[in-house]
């Protein structure tokens, strides 16, 4: 079996010093694919450069494709500047990322700064980035679902893409599946208390799924106080495929399909 992560941080620090050994580790547990959404300008070059290191390196590593957007966690110093800077590198770099994101609305960080209509404005630019440069989009949600299923709707995109990291009821589910979205699903669906998430995670159609880590963030259920690392996806999957009807096998190659399906990869 091999697997996609379709959300993680490998150019963030505390892969730095042993990132080499990691992607090989990766690539001989089945991870042969890894998502790497940048979170705001100063890391977006971060991104294109270690993603195309990868591409033109050795085989011994995962593909690692590129995103670029603007996190609504970082948005405190930035302008309409920034966006229009976004702009410029997505459609410079249109061949290589896979998706713009992550984006979305936090409304945890909208009630700490007061920024909710800001961050509105950079996420519904970005949505029509996405919609202009032809590409999915990867989608960050905290206690925002009624804020940015609307938006969706008011924005709709035939290129869908990952509402990120889902938590929620089955009805929010099937309102992100019927706008043509994925649902990322991670470390949420090991812990016994997400009983909510783990009981619509069991009513999805499979052609909804995509697994992520969200490494270094989100460590799962039994490795809380580490860094979150891609080979847990592994143990996402086997959670999964505990908890859904399917035979491991089929799990594997539907949602490796569910990539394929998403995203414009290269090669």
């Amino acid at each position: 079996m091999i697997l996609t992560d379709s959300h993680c941080h490998l150019d963030f620090d505390e892969f730095s010093s042993h990132l080499p050994q990691l992607l090989s580790n990766c690539l001989t547990s089945g991870i042969h694919r890894i998502i790497v959404p940048a979170t705001e300008p100063d890391n977006w070059l971060k991104v294109l450069k270690l993603c195309a290191q990868q591409h033109n390196g050795q085989n011994q590593a995962p593909s690692l494709l590129p995103c670029l957007g603007i996190h609504p966690w970082f948005l405190s110093k930035l302008t309409q500047q920034h966006l229009e800077q976004l702009t410029d590198l997505a459609r410079q770099h249109s061949r290589n990322i896979v998706a713009i994101g992550e984006t979305g609305i936090d409304k945890v960080i909208a009630e700490k700064e007061d920024n909710l209509r800001q961050q509105k404005t950079f996420f519904q630019y970005q949505l029509q980035l996405a919609k202009d440069c032809h590409l999915p989009v990867i989608v960050h949600h905290r206690r925002s679902h009624h804020e940015i299923i609307p938006l969706l709707r008011q924005n709709k995109s035939p290129y869908g893409g990952i509402i990120h990291a889902f938590s929620g009821s089955y009805q929010e589910a099937k309102n992100y599946i019927d706008l043509g979205f994925k649902l990322g699903i991670g470390g949420t669906i090991t812990y016994e208390r997400a009983v909510k998430t783990v009981n619509t995670v069991k009513r999805l159609p499979l052609s909804a799924i995509v697994l992520e880590t969200d490494a270094p963030s989100m460590p799962l259920s039994g490795f809380q106080g580490q860094d979150n690392s891609p080979l847990r996806l592994v143990n996402v999957f086997e959670c999964l495929s505990g908890i859904r009807p399917e035979p491991a096998e089929v799990l594997a190659k539907q949602i490796e399909n569910n990539i394929n399906e998403l995203f414009r990869l290269p090669g």
